[in-house]
C-alpha cells in the first residue's frame, strides 16, 4: 500500500508488517561511506552545486557525466552531513546505477527531461523498498511497497534519486527537529532553522547536497524552508501536481519544486505536474512553463507589507522593499495596499488546523493518540487536538472563513486591477533551529509573538490553495540568514509568478553566485 504524507496514519494498526530499513540496503548519512575525491574540494563545490541547467549543457556536450556530480554530492555529504543533519536515508547503490544508466543516454543520445540530475524527496514521497518514517519514532521501521505518482515521473524522466529528507514529525511544525531525526541546521547560519516541514529538502539544497529537491505544502512547508535557506520554491495550485490517490481530497495540501535558481524549479516543476494514472484531481491538460519570460514593464501588482496583522522585522521589511525596488526600475506598477482579510494571524491559524484535522487527515492524526508516549510535544499535541476537537462543525467554520476572506483578497487585490500581490514569506529570519513552540518564547524585534505561527505569512495561501504562490529570495540579513517574499497570482495563472519572480532573478544579485554561498558556520 501506498502511505505519503497525508496517509501516513491509516495504517497504524498495521506497521509491524512493514519490512525493518536496514534489510533493504539503505544507508544512514552517518554511515556513508564516499568514494574518495579525485579532484579536490572546489571541484567537488563546483559540481555540487552547478545548476541542474549548465549540467545538463555539460553532459549533452559529453564534458561532464551524472556519476562525477554524484560522486561530489555524496563526497560532501560525507563532510557536511553531521552539522546540517538534513537527510534521514540515502541510497548510494540505486542511485550510482540510475546516474550510470544516465551516462550510458547522454552518450547514446537518447536523454530525458531530468536526465542525471539528483533529486532529494522529502520523506513523505513513497518509494517502493524505501523508508518512509514522517519524522516519527511510530514509523521508524515502515518500507513501502509503491512509488507516489511524482516518483513515477521523477524516474521516467530520468532523475537519479539519492537521499531522503528530514521532517518534523507528521508535517506539523514551521521548524525541523524531531524526536527520531535531531535537529536540522541552517547552512548559512547553523543557530537557526531550516524551516518545515520540507527543512531537510532545503537544507540539503543549501548545502549542495543535491541538485533538484521536492517539498509539500500544507501551511507554507515549501515556502518556509525556500525562505530559510534562499532559495525558489513553489507552491502549485491544487491539483497542478497529483498527489497520493486517496487524499486528492485534502484541500489545503500541495506538492512542488525547490531549487537554488528559478529555471531549475521550474525544469523540476515541468516533470512532477500533469495528469497521472489513479489520481482523479490532476488537471487536464498537463500545463508547461516555460523558462524565459516577458518583462513586467506596466505591470499592476499589490503590495501587503504584513498581511493586515503581523509584526515584520525590519531586516524583512528592508530587504522586500530593496525587492520591489528592483520590479519598479524595470517598469512594474507597484501599489501598497492594506489588507482587510477580516481575521488575524491567530484565526488563520486555527481556520487552517480545522481545515486540516477536521477530515481524514484529523482522523489519522487522532489515531496516534494510543501512541502518545512515542511522540513529541508537538506531535502529541496536534494528535490530541485532533481526536478532541476537531469534526464536521469545524470543516463547515473552515469553509466558510476561507471563502470570506477569498472574496475580500479578490475584491481587493486580482478585481482591483492588480495582476499579482506581494508580501514577505516570513516576519523573521531568526528562528532558532531547536524551536519547540509548546516551550519556547518567539521575539521579532524585541516584541514576543506567538512561536508556533506568528512569524509565518504563508498558511493564508493554503486556505486559498487555488492560488499558486512562489516564494522568491531578497538578499540576507545581517545575521546571514536569507529573507523571502511571496508572489501570488490569480488562481490557476502559474506564469504570472514566474513572470514576476524571472524579473526579479534578472535585477537583483543571486544567491549561489559569486561569493554568496553558505559558510556553514554559526555567526
Amino acid at each position: 500500500m501506498n502511505l505519503s504524507r497525508r496517509n501516513a496514519l491509516q495504517m497504524l494498526g498495521a506497521t509491524a508488517g512493514f519490512g525493518v530499513a536496514g534489510a533493504m540496503g539503505v544507508v544512514s548519512p552517518s554511515r556513508l561511506n564516499a568514494a574518495p575525491a579525485a579532484a579536490g574540494q572546489s571541484r567537488d563545490l563546483e559540481l555540487a552545486y552547478m545548476s541542474a541547467g549548465e549540467q545538463l549543457k555539460l553532459f549533452r556536450q559529453k564534458k561532464l557525466s551524472p556519476v562525477e556530480v554524484l560522486q561530489a554530492q555524496l563526497r560532501l555529504t560525507e563532510q557536511r552531513g553531521k552539522l546540517v543533519n538534513c537527510f534521514t536515508y540515502l541510497h548510494p547503490k540505486e542511485a550510482m546505477a540510475q546516474a550510470k544508466e544516465s551516462e550510458r543516454r547522454w552518450q547514446q543520445g537518447n536523454p530525458r527531461a531530468l536526465e542525471g540530475i539528483t533529486v532529494a524527496l522529502k520523506d513523505e514521497m513513497a518509494v517502493k523498498g524505501w523508508p518512509m518514517t514522517a519524522g516519527s519514532k511510530v514509523f521508524r521501521d515502515r518500507v513501502m511497497t509503491t512509488n507516489d505518482p511524482i516518483v513515477v515521473k521523477l524516474l521516467d524522466a530520468g532523475a537519479v534519486l539519492h537521499a531522503q529528507t528530514t521532517v518534523p514529525e507528521m508535517y506539523f511544525l514551521g521548524v525541523t527537529w524531531s524526536d527520531l531525526w535531531g535537529v536540522t541546521r541552517n547552512p548559512w547560519n547553523l543557530q537557526y532553522a531550516v524551516g518545515g516541514s520540507s527543512g531537510g529538502s532545503g537544507a540539503a539544497l543549501a548545502a549542495g547536497l543535491t541538485t533538484l529537491a521536492t517539498g509539500s505544502d500544507m501551511g507554507g512547508s515549501i515556502r518556509i524552508p525556500s525562505a530559510f535557506n534562499g532559495l525558489w520554491g513553489f507552491k502549485p495550485p491544487y491539483g497542478r501536481v497529483p498527489v497520493e490517490p486517496n487524499y486528492v481530497s485534502l484541500l489545503p495540501s500541495v506538492l512542488g519544486p525547490i531549487a537554488r535558481d528559478l529555471p531549475d524549479m521550474i525544469r523540476l516543476e515541468n516533470v512532477i505536474s500533469g495528469p497521472a494514472p489513479g489520481v482523479m484531481n490532476s488537471l487536464r491538460p498537463k500545463l508547461d512553463l516555460p523558462l524565459s519570460y516577458a518583462g513586467v514593464k506596466g505591470m499592476r501588482i499589490a503590495y501587503s507589507p504584513n498581511q493586515g496583522w503581523a509584526r515584520v522585522s525590519e531586516n524583512v521589511r528592508r530587504n522586500t522593499e530593496a525587492a520591489l525596488a528592483v520590479l519598479e526600475r524595470q517598469g512594474a506598477l507597484i501599489t501598497k495596499v492594506d489588507l482587510d482579510l477580516g481575521v488575524n494571524g491567530n484565526d488563520i491559524r486555527k481556520v487552517l488546523l480545522e481545515a486540516l484535522l477536521s477530515g481524514i487527515q484529523g482522523a489519522d492524526m487522532a489515531d496516534l493518540v494510543s501512541q502518545k508516549d512515542q511522540l513529541t510535544s508537538y506531535g502529541r499535541h496536534f494528535a490530541e487536538l485532533a481526536a478532541t476537537s476537531m469534526g464536521p462543525e469545524q470543516a463547515r467554520h473552515a469553509a466558510q472563513v476561507s471563502a470570506e476572506i477569498y472574496r475580500r483578497v479578490d475584491d481587493q487585490v486580482f478585481q482591483s486591477g492588480y495582476q499579482a500581490l506581494i508580501m514577505p514569506t516570513l516576519t523573521t529570519s531568526e528562528v532558532p533551529a531547536d524551536l519547540d513552540p509548546f516551550r519556547d518564547k518567539l521575539m521579532v524585534d524585541g516584541v514576543e509573538v506567538d512561536p508556533l505561527a506568528g512569524w509565518v505569512l504563508t498558511p493564508l495561501w493554503n486556505l486559498l490553495n487555488w492560488n499558486p504562490v512562489l516564494a522568491a529570495p531578497t538578499g540576507l540579513d545581517p545575521q546571514n540568514m536569507p529573507t523571502s517574499i511571496q508572489i501570488v497570482a490569480p488562481t490557476y495563472e502559474d506564469a504570472v509568478c514566474m513572470r514576476v519572480g524571472s524579473a526579479l532573478a534578472s535585477g537583483m544579485p543571486q544567491l549561489y553566485t559569486g561569493n554568496r554561498f553558505p559558510s556553514l558556520t554559526s555567526s
